[in-house]
């Protein structure tokens, strides 16, 4: 018996193979019982599975009793192999691939072995131990050097404890390689972040100084930079904004500037729609 490999139908397909990629890839293999390449492709992927001891599941799916599902993901040839990630098809195959084929095929897409590692370390900085947890990511490249998820999260907790050169060196090193880019980009528009915003008074001394004089650009994009930090980010846009229409040449352009960064930084959020239509607008009148 299989630890690792599941028979999946058209009714479990959902929760046994779309779900259940989100915590664990899952390879699922089109096959049937006349296909003489399925049979000696399926022990194969069976062993592998078993090998890799959970670092991927393998769902098998006999095609001619699932042909709904067959045609949904284009299946025409057998054996037809396709790999889920986050509920997507991230790669495939079709035919009997060796095994050294498949390992090369598997081994990009699977976790790295110091994945435990790194979940100890987000355990230790969610608990506010930012030295231990740093040291612990430490471990985990040194196991795995190529091991870009804690490499990025190395670079989060260096930024977040103000350690603002080795993060940069950090990222400098992933620049034009990182597989993740979406993550890589946020976290070097965090890095600017942090880099632009100055040693300043609390918030309530910002916004009596802005109370007091309005045309405080000082005062007033220190107060946007601080309640960026805080991720409060619908009045530092708004400030920013307003340093813009103020003077377009304040700081070189800077409230412009902070403010793509923070679009960079707050992805798919609604109020990046909202304020590069004020934006623009305002750049274009």
């Amino acid at each position: 018996m299989n630890n690792y490999a599941d028979d999946v139908r058209g009714d479990d397909f959902e929760a046994k193979v779309i779900q259940a990629s989100y915590h664990t890839p899952v390879l699922v293999d089109f096959w049937a019982a006349w296909c003489g390449p399925c049979r000696v492709l399926k022990p194969i992927l069976e062993k592998l599975a078993e090998e890799y001891g959970g670092r991927f599941r393998l769902a098998k799916v006999d095609s001619d009793a699932e042909q709904a599902l067959a045609q949904r993901y284009g299946v025409r040839g057998i054996p037809d192999v396709r790999l889920f990630v986050d509920g997507k098809i991230v790669d495939g195959f079709s035919g009997a691939l060796p095994e050294s084929r498949i390992r090369a095929f598997l081994e990009p897409h699977l976790p790295s072995l110091a994945e435990p590692l790194r979940l100890e370390a987000r355990r230790l900085a969610a608990a506010g131990d930012i030295p231990a947890a740093l040291a612990v990511l430490d471990e985990a490249l040194a196991r795995d050097p190529a091991f870009e998820a804690a490499r990025l999260d190395q670079i989060e907790l260096r930024i977040d404890n103000g350690d603002l050169e080795p993060a940069a060196s950090l990222i400098k090193a992933l620049e034009y390689r990182a597989r993740d880019e979406d993550r890589l980009k946020t976290l070097q528009a965090r890095l600017a972040l942090r880099n632009n915003q100055p040693q300043t008074a609390s918030a309530a001394e910002l916004e009596a100084r802005l109370a007091a004089a309005p045309e405080d650009l000082d005062a007033r994009f220190a107060l946007a930079t601080l309640l960026a930090g805080q991720a409060d980010y619908e009045p530092a846009l708004r400030h920013l904004l307003e340093i813009v229409r103020r003077d377009r040449g304040y700081r070189d352009d800077i409230g412009r500037k902070t403010m793509l960064q923070l679009f960079d930084l707050m992805g798919a959020d609604p109020l990046v729609r909202e304020f590069r239509a004020e934006l623009a607008a305002l750049l274009n009148r």
